[in-house]
């Protein structure tokens, strides 16, 4: 069967070569003009402007971005011009991360609001990065209108997620200023039409010779709006439910990451993966265990103020953000029985602590994975840093890569396993209603607390 089978491919291959042997050289002729036609009538030009970048061209082009890892103020640099270049880089990385912590707490100090303004601003700088290296990368500075499109999609994309967090927890008293009640009613369709507007001149801006660089361009800006803006609405999401979401988590991360390197810089031994050459094993290991750990502590000492547990909520008698509440079953200590060794004991502790302990595994185990892929993407462009603002860190980006997949996962698991329906959100939604819609409501809920007995 096999020699069968044999024979039938070569004489098939023969008939093919024959067939073509056989071809008039006028027949070729022929044939060519209506090739060369059809490839004139195509819209796609295969240009050198047209081509992707090649891996040479993105290196040669990866070194004109900022990097700051081994950047330092002149002072601090001559200072320690005496030390090892291993030693000094530590130095100083540890002045600014304690620069940062320090930076931190008292935006903490200062208020929610504050803490909302610094995620605008992280944001906006994060995504500034992250396109920066799109323009480099593929050469397009001379693109009509492109880079004013990214920052477009920006803003409409916060206008949309920024008001639906206005919507839901600011509903009631921007309902009572007439000019914003239609914006409020219509917000979505708003955003979706800003939307449109971009989409629509980001096609009239296509230019014939640079489709594929516009298009990558066009995905890239996408990605990071996706990236970028969807995340830092989970934070504000999280912030709303009460500052100790936001606080434990990042808090968790930061150090994760520096225990990971102290454990690394002094003990590490065994690498842990190829997308990241420094990052050992050792680190990695001590820098969960020291997470857990500090997790717990921090818990247990921020769950005793109502400041960072009362959930965010808009005041209309105040007339603004208020933290007052009375602590619910997870900020109020409660006793738990166990069995040690053949007696019963007890302890007291915040349930929020356990809850508290799913968020250090996860920021431990996981977490470290989204500053692996922002190693993978920052090798696949020969970068080392998306910029230089911090010294001895890089980017905001590079600080902000595992806070990112951090956030997502609370606001998942706040959802998931915490959050109830908010009397806040379903109040918001009954002022939106007409008076006579409300007064039925009113009476509805009034006759059912009274067969209830309850009034």
């Amino acid at each position: 069967m096999s020699t069968e089978a044999e024979l039938r491919r070569r004489n098939i291959g023969e008939g093919d070569s024959l067939g073509e042997s056989q071809l008039k050289p006028e027949d070729i002729s022929k044939q060519a003009p209506q090739e060369s036609t059809t490839a004139e009538s195509s819209d796609h030009v295969d240009s050198e402007e047209e081509k992707l970048p090649e891996e040479k061209d993105v290196e040669e082009m990866a070194k004109t971005l900022p990097q700051g890892t081994n950047k330092a103020p002149e002072v601090l640099t001559e200072v320690l011009s005496g030390l090892p270049d291993k030693w000094k880089n530590w130095v100083i990385r540890g002045i600014f991360t304690f620069l940062m912590i320090s930076g931190f707490c008292c935006i903490i100090a200062a208020g929610p609001l504050a803490l909302m303004i610094t995620t605008l601003l992280v944001q906006v700088k994060c995504f500034e990065e992250i396109i920066s290296i799109g323009y480099s990368v593929y050469r397009i500075h001379g693109l009509p209108w492109f880079r004013s499109l990214s920052w477009y999609f920006l803003i409409t994309s916060n206008y949309f997620f920024y008001g639906e967090n206005l919507v839901d927890y600011f509903g009631v008293a921007v309902n009572r200023l007439d000019s914003l009640r239609f914006m409020i009613k219509y917000h979505r369709f708003l955003s979706f039409c800003l939307y449109c507007i971009g989409f629509v001149w980001f096609v009239l801006s296509l230019v014939k010779k640079y489709y594929m660089k516009q298009f990558s361009l066009f995905a890239w800006t996408h990605v990071a709006l996706l990236i970028v803006v969807t995340q830092s609405y989970l934070i504000i999401q999280n912030i709303f439910d009460g500052l100790i979401w936001f606080i434990v988590p990042v808090s968790m991360i930061v150090c994760n990451d520096v225990m990971a390197y102290m454990f690394g810089f002094f003990f590490g031994r065994t690498p842990l993966i190829k997308l990241s050459p420094k990052k050992t094993w050792e680190g990695f290991i001590g820098g969960g265990f020291a997470t857990v750990v500090f997790g717990l502590v921090f818990s247990y000492w921020l769950c005793q103020f109502q400041y960072f547990v009362c959930p965010i909520r808009y005041s209309t008698t105040a007339g603004r953000m208020v933290l007052e509440c009375t602590p619910g079953y997870l900020f109020q200590p409660q006793e738990y029985a166990f069995t040690l060794f053949g007696s019963q004991r007890s302890i007291s502790i915040y349930p929020f602590m356990l809850h508290s302990l799913s968020l250090s595994i996860f920021s431990s185990v996981i977490g470290p994975f989204g500053g692996f892929f922002a190693s993978g993407f920052k090798r696949a462009f020969k970068i080392k840093d998306f910029g230089d603002m911090i010294p001895g860190h890089g980017g905001i980006m590079d600080r902000f890569d595992c806070q990112f997949l951090m956030a997502t996962f609370v606001n998942v698991y706040i959802s998931s396993f915490i959050r109830t329906a908010s009397p806040q959100k379903i109040l918001n939604m009954v002022f939106t209603l007409r008076p006579e819609h409300q007064l039925q409501l009113f009476n509805k809920l009034k006759e059912s607390l009274e067969e209830r007995n309850i009034i």
